[in-house]
């Protein structure tokens, strides 16, 4: 069968505005190229559209114009990859899904040690920063308690002390082994972060691995936050001021 034709009978079984790419054609990679033209020439029929690199949907027609690319589906793509998650969400619309703002992200921001994303479709504004690991469905979401810490001074609409409470309720659910492991990823972070959290978890009144943290912390820095003692006991305990 030719590719084209194989092409136009896979799209046929594709719902509109869902995301694809040459994987879910069933191209081989030694096709790509004959690909790359048979798409090309369904996008100036305007059978499809593109969305990004190598990244393409239906578009559906209704009565009120054309609607665009699922957004979600979108952002999956680029949040798993073979069924494993390698990146999340971070910036504005993490801080929102964290109850730290009320503020919504008009661009998405994706950590991720992987290629580097930038998305510009309509409505939908996607780029990416470089995650300080290797993101995993189990480490997701302690990476992005560290990145909310890292932007504690740049969360709109949230003071420091508001961002300390409301990171503190949230770390003080984990159990001992998550509580562990933030500290491991913590390691990766800028040190305003290391000192942060250890005086958090110091004040939540776990012991376990905080010495760690003090160790990587170089005596002489200081991190200046403006936060009192009523707000965070054990600030001063890790050069915070």
């Amino acid at each position: 069968m030719k590719v084209a034709v194989q092409i136009l009978n896979t799209i046929k079984t594709i719902p509109e505005s869902q995301p694809f790419g040459y994987a879910d054609l069933g191209i081989e990679p030694a096709n790509f190229m004959t690909a790359a033209k048979a798409l090309e020439r369904l996008q100036k029929k305007g059978i499809i559209n593109k969305v990004s690199k190598g990244v393409f949907y239906i578009p559906r027609q209704t009565v009120f114009g054309t609607l665009g690319p699922d957004s979600n589906g979108i952002l999956n793509r680029y949040l798993f990859e073979d069924g494993r998650r390698i990146a999340y969400e971070t910036g504005y619309s993490l801080y929102n899904s964290l109850g730290l703002t009320t503020q919504m992200a008009f661009r998405i921001k994706i950590a991720t040690t992987k290629k580097r994303i930038n998305i510009n479709n309509g409505s939908l504004q996607v780029s990416s920063v470089k995650s300080y690991v290797e993101v995993t469905d189990e480490n997701y979401v302690l990476l992005g308690y560290l990145d909310a810490l890292k932007d504690i001074k740049r969360i709109p609409d949230c003071s420091t002390i508001q961002a300390i409470k409301r990171i503190s309720a949230l770390i003080k659910t984990l159990n001992t082994q998550k509580q562990k492991e933030i500290i491991e990823y913590a390691l990766f972070y800028p040190a305003r972060v290391r000192a942060l959290l250890g005086a958090i978890l110091e004040n939540l009144g776990v012991k376990t691995k905080l010495d760690v943290l003090k160790n990587s912390l170089n005596p002489l820095t200081k991190i200046t936050l403006n936060i009192k003692e009523k707000d965070l006991p054990t600030f001063k305990n890790w050069n915070i001021e």
